[in-house]
């Protein structure tokens, strides 16, 4: 399709979304699902219950319908505007009684998914001038909710989404109800922002959550302007800039959650006060415009960056300022413990908390993704996966043209869920588990998410500036070989449990490096040793 405008990519990458999201609703006003968008539930009936996060598509089909671009099928159709709210009707008949909904499993009482949803409802609702009482009921409860719950974890892009839909939702009500939670909420953003500009994400900094607290923050203040508010969305933004890569990508495996996440709208809100804001995006349409996105279209993740890219494009500021190349310089964030490193041509981005994990660009293009040693190991009669790409606290030294990283491998999180597994989980949610949800979810997070069991495997990793070159000269020690059934490097390896990580990019059609028979000639005490020029 031709693209007459730059703004329009994120149109028409989000319109492209709409067909596969009308697919997974139950378009069937007489079905006793009608607006449920868990088409797994509805249709397939493969699972016992519906996903609340799922009635979020509700806001990109609203947008769609209000999004006047060329060759918009969509748009101002009288039944995407009935599918809309019949979906906010179904989320109001499928929350709990205390307005809560689920995620993953039965009794969840997923804040997340909660407040996602709330936001699609409320701004849905808002957008395609909707008048029901029984949702507005629903949306009050379910604020009420998450004014008063707080989950286990420390995401600050759920807080920035909590205090956005109370802030909405209070002046679609015209009440001052949730004036103490929202002050509350905001709080925790402030206090979750580390000094150097990152929010944190579970166990450290994630740029492409940080885009989505961005985004929600960048409404907030829009709203309600505020010095301190804005203070901290200029060091949110500044810091955001430095991770869009030279071929318009952004993130990847270096960071906390392992996301390629990357969300637009708040750029155009700041960007009125700010106009270097307005470069992110130019930078991000760039890889856009060749394909350099990531692709995050299945079932459950659909939703998010489509109504963000929606919103950008109505949002999107014209009077742009011109685009400046990069610059010669390096930006080590110690409490992130992740830098960047551009010279000569060449951008490096690495992680000194994930074992070295790096992207390496050279003249605006991808040469390497690595994301450490993996190995398969035989042990007790299972086969397990030591990795160097955990977050833990490595020893690290940072020298002008030297980096060194020298840590453990840990085991890989690699739990599956089986019948029985899956029966204990549904026996314990509807029993003693539905009155404590987020222990539940404390528990889960500790087994799939957060922590490091080291592996009996000492890595060492180098990487050392030469004529021009990075030269990474990788070691690896064990007592023993003998249970190594296989070992390489691949470039997209992740091992945490996070919904919006493992997504498809172009950058992973790099070849995994195979150290196999390498590691098959190694005797006990023997160290395996890797160097690559690059």
């Amino acid at each position: 399709m031709q693209v007459d405008r730059q703004k329009d990519l994120f149109a028409y990458e989000a319109l492209a979304q709409i067909p596969k999201i009308l697919t997974l609703l139950d378009r069937n006003p007489h079905s006793p699902t009608y607006g449920c968008f868990d088409r797994n539930f509805w249709h397939y009936k493969i699972i016992d219950f519906p996903s609340g996060m799922a009635q979020e598509f509700v806001l990109p089909l609203a947008l769609a319908y209000s999004t006047n671009v060329a060759n918009n099928p969509f748009y101002r159709q009288p039944i995407i505007k009935q599918w809309v709210e019949a979906g906010i009707v179904y989320a109001a008949n499928s929350a709990h009684s205390d307005g809560s909904c689920d995620d993953y499993f039965p009794y969840e009482r997923a804040a997340g998914a909660a407040a996602f949803s709330l936001l699609a409802g409320i701004e849905s609702y808002l957008r395609l001038g909707l008048s029901n009482p029984i949702v507005l009921e629903f949306f009050t409860k379910r604020a009420d909710w998450l004014a008063e719950h707080q989950e286990s974890g420390q995401l600050t892009n759920h807080q920035a989404l909590i205090v956005l839909c109370l802030e909405l939702l209070s002046r679609l009500l015209q009440t001052d109800r949730w004036n103490r939670a929202k002050v509350q909420r905001l709080e925790l953003v402030h206090a979750w922002q580390n000094e150097e500009g990152w929010f944190q994400e579970y166990e450290g900094c994630d740029p492409g959550y940080h885009t989505l607290t961005i985004a929600c923050l960048a409404r907030i203040y829009k709203l309600n302007p505020n010095p301190r508010l804005q203070e901290a969305l200029i060091k949110a933004v500044e810091l955001a800039d430095q991770f869009v890569h030279p071929d318009g990508s952004f993130g990847g495996e270096y960071t906390s959650r392992n996301t390629y996440n990357f969300f637009p709208h708040g750029f155009e809100l700041v960007g009125r006060w700010m106009p270097e804001a307005l470069a992110i995006n130019d930078r991000f349409l760039q890889g856009l415009a060749t394909g350099k996105a990531p692709c995050y279209a299945d079932d459950h993740i659909i939703g998010h960056h489509t109504w963000n890219y929606l919103l950008a494009w109505h949002d999107f500021v014209d009077d742009r300022p011109e685009l400046r190349p990069r610059t010669n310089e390096r930006i080590w964030l110690k409490q992130a413990k992740l830098l960047i490193d551009r010279r000569d041509g060449t951008e490096l981005y690495l992680a000194l908390n994930k074992g070295g994990v790096f992207k390496l660009f050279r003249d605006g293009e991808l040469i390497a993704s690595d994301t450490q040693f993996s190995l398969q190991v035989q042990e007790g009669g299972k086969l397990r996966n030591a990795v160097g790409h955990l977050i833990s606290d490595y020893t690290v030294e940072v020298e002008p043209n030297d980096i060194l990283i020298r840590g453990q491998l840990g085991w890989a999180k690699q739990k599956q869920m089986t019948p029985q597994n899956l029966m204990i989980l549904r026996v314990v949610m509807l029993t003693i588990g539905r009155f404590f949800p987020n222990l539940i979810r404390k528990t889960l997070q500790k087994i799939l998410i957060v922590g490091k069991n080291d592996a009996p495997f000492q890595f060492s990793r180098q990487l050392h500036w030469r004529n021009g070159r990075w030269i990474v000269t990788d070691e690896l020690k064990a007592n023993d070989w003998k249970h190594v059934i296989s070992a390489g490097i691949g470039c997209d390896q992740t091992s945490i449990y996070v919904v919006m990580s493992r997504t498809f990019q172009a950058g992973q059609l790099q070849p995994w490096i195979d150290l196999t028979k390498t590691v098959k000639q190694l005797r006990a005490g023997e160290s395996l040793q890797v160097e690559r020029e690059l």
